[in-house]
């Protein structure tokens, strides 16, 4: 049989996840899994260096895919940052559902801490730069280190609370993983409501005001 003259990189993932729950392991040589699937070996390596960057990259298309569905939609890009980051997760979720299989065999024997896997650091780099163009308002402190020691926190918090929903999504038993989407709706608007700056914000402006009333007076 002649081999495929082309392979695209969706095509190697969907083949990668098909052996690793079709086999409970992972294909032992490159040479193998090309041979298995029909294309040449060669064509493996223009989209990845080795399998490791395989399962990087599965965790990277769950969000491209996620981002490419929500960017169809004209009511996402009118949302503000608290329902677009709403939106990226019930979809992302919906990803992940429907590759649960997967994601599940994969995951759960690190139940106890998945926060540094490198199949993961793809996944963190796309969705911290996600966080980041949300135009989340953080406080105007006008001084570039705290500015920057602000936005690193709000990343790294936002990445946490991803990795808890994915705990929380991985041990849910409820139908259609109803709980999760409470989960998720909770979080989120907690999350939103604990850095919400406007009342903050408020009171600065008011302790201004005062401050220079009180000077206008004396």
């Amino acid at each position: 049989m002649a081999k495929k003259k082309t392979v695209s990189k969706n095509d190697i993932i969907t083949y990668y996840m098909d052996y690793v729950l079709e086999h409970d392991e992972n294909p032992k040589t490159v040479f193998a899994f090309s041979k298995m699937n029909n294309f040449e070996e060669a064509k493996f390596y223009e989209h990845f260096a080795s399998f490791e960057a395989v399962e990087k990259g599965i965790f990277e298309a769950f969000f491209t895919n996620t981002i490419a569905a929500l960017n169809k939609s004209e009511d996402y890009k009118i949302f503000d940052a608290r329902n677009k980051l709403l939106s990226f997760y019930y979809t992302f979720f919906e990803n992940l559902t429907a590759n649960r299989s997967y994601v599940k065999h994969v995951l759960d024997k690190y139940k106890t801490d998945f926060k540094g896997l490198k199949m993961l650091t793809g996944l963190k780099a796309h969705f911290t730069q996600f966080i980041s163009e949300l135009g989340i308002q953080m406080l105007d402190i006008k001084q570039e280190q705290v500015e920057k020691i602000q936005d690193r926190a709000l990343k790294e918090s936002a990445w946490l609370q991803l990795i808890l929903t994915m705990k929380f999504w991985l041990e849910d038993t409820s139908a259609a993983f109803e709980k999760t989407d409470i989960y998720i709706e909770k979080s989120v608007n907690t999350t939103f409501d604990v850095i919400d700056v406007a009342p903050l914000k408020s009171v600065i402006d008011l302790g201004k005001f005062l401050f220079k009333e009180k000077f206008q007076m004396n």
